[in-house]
Protein backbone atom coordinates (compact mmCIF):
# COMPACT_ATOMS: atom_id res chain seq x y z
CA UNK A 1 0.00 0.00 0.00
CA UNK A 2 0.61 3.46 -0.77
CA UNK A 3 1.95 6.31 1.94
CA UNK A 4 -0.74 8.52 1.78
CA UNK A 5 0.19 12.39 1.85
CA UNK A 6 -2.47 14.72 3.20
CA UNK A 7 -2.76 18.38 3.29
CA UNK A 8 -4.98 20.21 6.27
CA UNK A 9 -4.92 23.65 7.70
CA UNK A 10 -5.20 22.89 11.15
CA UNK A 11 -4.34 23.28 14.84
CA UNK A 12 -1.29 20.72 14.71
CA UNK A 13 -2.17 20.25 18.85
CA UNK A 14 -5.43 19.10 17.81
CA UNK A 15 -4.45 16.38 15.19
CA UNK A 16 -5.05 13.13 16.34
CA UNK A 17 -1.56 10.42 14.73
CA UNK A 18 1.04 8.40 16.21
CA UNK A 19 3.03 11.42 15.94
CA UNK A 20 3.32 15.17 15.45
CA UNK A 21 6.59 16.46 15.31
CA UNK A 22 7.21 20.14 16.85
CA UNK A 23 9.09 22.83 15.32
CA UNK A 24 11.29 22.93 18.44
CA UNK A 25 14.05 24.90 19.62
CA UNK A 26 17.74 23.69 19.81
CA UNK A 27 17.00 24.03 24.21
CA UNK A 28 13.43 22.04 23.42
CA UNK A 29 12.68 23.87 26.59
CA UNK A 30 9.36 25.35 25.08
CA UNK A 31 9.45 28.98 23.06
CA UNK A 32 6.75 30.72 20.99
CA UNK A 33 4.66 29.46 17.65
CA UNK A 34 3.99 25.71 17.02
CA UNK A 35 6.86 24.78 19.71
CA UNK A 36 4.98 26.84 22.63
CA UNK A 37 1.58 26.06 21.30
CA UNK A 38 2.75 22.41 21.60
CA UNK A 39 3.90 22.36 25.21
CA UNK A 40 0.73 24.31 26.13
CA UNK A 41 -1.46 21.45 25.23
CA UNK A 42 0.86 18.97 25.73
CA UNK A 43 0.77 19.99 29.99
CA UNK A 44 3.57 20.63 32.15
CA UNK A 45 5.10 16.64 31.64
CA UNK A 46 6.35 17.37 28.39
CA UNK A 47 8.71 20.48 29.58
CA UNK A 48 9.69 17.52 32.65
CA UNK A 49 10.51 14.67 29.93
CA UNK A 50 12.30 17.91 27.45
CA UNK A 51 14.50 18.85 30.16
CA UNK A 52 15.63 14.90 30.42
CA UNK A 53 17.09 15.33 26.59
CA UNK A 54 19.67 17.34 27.01
CA UNK A 55 18.70 19.79 24.21
CA UNK A 56 19.46 18.94 19.99
CA UNK A 57 21.16 20.08 17.69
CA UNK A 58 19.98 21.79 14.28
CA UNK A 59 18.53 19.16 11.49
CA UNK A 60 18.43 16.66 14.43
CA UNK A 61 14.77 15.24 15.82
CA UNK A 62 14.15 13.89 19.42
CA UNK A 63 10.77 11.91 20.73
CA UNK A 64 8.88 12.42 23.88
CA UNK A 65 5.04 11.10 24.41
CA UNK A 66 2.62 13.03 23.97
CA UNK A 67 0.88 13.42 27.44
CA UNK A 68 -2.18 15.11 27.10
CA UNK A 69 -2.06 15.79 23.21
CA UNK A 70 -4.57 13.68 20.56
CA UNK A 71 -0.97 12.49 19.23
CA UNK A 72 0.99 9.60 21.16
CA UNK A 73 4.36 11.10 20.46
CA UNK A 74 6.22 14.43 19.81
CA UNK A 75 8.85 14.33 17.55
CA UNK A 76 10.74 17.56 18.46
CA UNK A 77 12.77 18.60 15.68
CA UNK A 78 15.37 21.69 15.08
CA UNK A 79 14.85 23.65 12.01
CA UNK A 80 17.73 25.86 10.76
CA UNK A 81 17.30 30.04 11.22
CA UNK A 82 17.10 31.51 7.66
CA UNK A 83 20.33 33.80 7.08
CA UNK A 84 19.77 34.12 3.59
CA UNK A 85 20.90 30.83 2.37
CA UNK A 86 24.18 30.79 3.06
CA UNK A 87 24.44 28.49 6.07
CA UNK A 88 22.95 25.15 4.72
CA UNK A 89 19.80 26.27 5.77
CA UNK A 90 18.34 23.78 3.15
CA UNK A 91 20.55 21.15 3.33
CA UNK A 92 19.69 21.21 7.85
CA UNK A 93 15.62 22.07 6.65
CA UNK A 94 16.04 18.53 4.79
CA UNK A 95 17.51 16.82 7.73
CA UNK A 96 14.79 17.56 10.04
CA UNK A 97 12.16 15.78 7.76
CA UNK A 98 14.33 12.80 6.83
CA UNK A 99 15.34 12.79 10.48
CA UNK A 100 11.88 12.91 11.54
CA UNK A 101 10.48 10.29 9.35
CA UNK A 102 13.37 8.01 10.59
CA UNK A 103 13.13 8.56 14.17
CA UNK A 104 9.04 7.35 13.57
CA UNK A 105 10.18 4.60 11.57
CA UNK A 106 12.66 3.14 13.86
CA UNK A 107 9.60 3.23 16.56
CA UNK A 108 7.08 1.76 13.76
CA UNK A 109 4.59 4.42 14.00
CA UNK A 110 2.46 4.92 10.94
CA UNK A 111 0.52 8.34 10.56
CA UNK A 112 3.40 11.75 11.77
CA UNK A 113 1.92 15.27 10.94
CA UNK A 114 4.61 18.12 10.64
CA UNK A 115 3.80 21.70 11.04
CA UNK A 116 5.99 23.90 8.76
CA UNK A 117 8.93 23.98 10.15
CA UNK A 118 11.26 27.28 10.07
CA UNK A 119 8.86 29.28 8.48
CA UNK A 120 8.09 31.20 11.55
CA UNK A 121 10.08 33.12 14.05
CA UNK A 122 13.00 31.12 11.68
CA UNK A 123 11.97 33.00 8.96
CA UNK A 124 12.81 30.62 6.40
CA UNK A 125 10.79 31.42 3.02
CA UNK A 126 7.56 29.10 2.83
CA UNK A 127 8.34 28.51 -1.07
CA UNK A 128 11.41 27.29 -0.62
CA UNK A 129 10.97 25.52 2.39
CA UNK A 130 7.42 23.57 1.21
CA UNK A 131 9.70 22.57 -1.92
CA UNK A 132 12.45 21.25 0.93
CA UNK A 133 9.38 19.56 3.20
CA UNK A 134 7.49 17.74 0.16
CA UNK A 135 10.60 16.65 -1.58
CA UNK A 136 12.21 15.44 1.15
CA UNK A 137 9.30 13.50 2.49
CA UNK A 138 8.46 11.84 -0.83
CA UNK A 139 12.01 10.91 -0.99
CA UNK A 140 11.64 9.12 1.51
CA UNK A 141 8.27 7.62 0.57
CA UNK A 142 9.94 6.44 -2.33
CA UNK A 143 12.75 4.81 -0.62
CA UNK A 144 10.73 3.30 2.06
CA UNK A 145 7.11 2.85 0.85
CA UNK A 146 5.47 0.18 3.04
CA UNK A 147 6.43 2.28 6.29
CA UNK A 148 3.13 4.86 7.13
CA UNK A 149 -0.17 5.19 6.39
CA UNK A 150 -0.27 8.76 6.18
CA UNK A 151 2.20 11.59 6.14
CA UNK A 152 -0.07 15.00 7.11
CA UNK A 153 0.96 18.42 6.62
CA UNK A 154 -0.43 20.62 9.07
CA UNK A 155 -0.48 24.18 7.89
CA UNK A 156 -1.44 27.31 9.73
CA UNK A 157 -2.63 29.87 7.10
CA UNK A 158 -4.78 29.59 3.91
CA UNK A 159 -2.06 30.93 2.08
CA UNK A 160 0.41 28.24 3.35
CA UNK A 161 -1.83 25.60 2.19
CA UNK A 162 -2.27 26.80 -1.01
CA UNK A 163 1.64 26.92 -1.69
CA UNK A 164 1.68 22.87 -0.22
CA UNK A 165 -0.74 22.09 -2.81
CA UNK A 166 1.07 23.81 -5.38
CA UNK A 167 4.11 22.19 -4.74
CA UNK A 168 2.26 18.45 -4.00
Amino acid sequence: MKTGIALIKSDITQVNCDAIVNAANKTLLGGGGVDGAIHRAAGPELLEECKGLGGCETGEAKMTQGYQLPARHVIHAVGPVWNGGKCREEELLAACYKNSLTLAQKHRLRTIAFPSISTGAYRFPIQEAAAIAVGTVKKFLEVNPEVFDQVTFVLFSARDLEIYKSIL
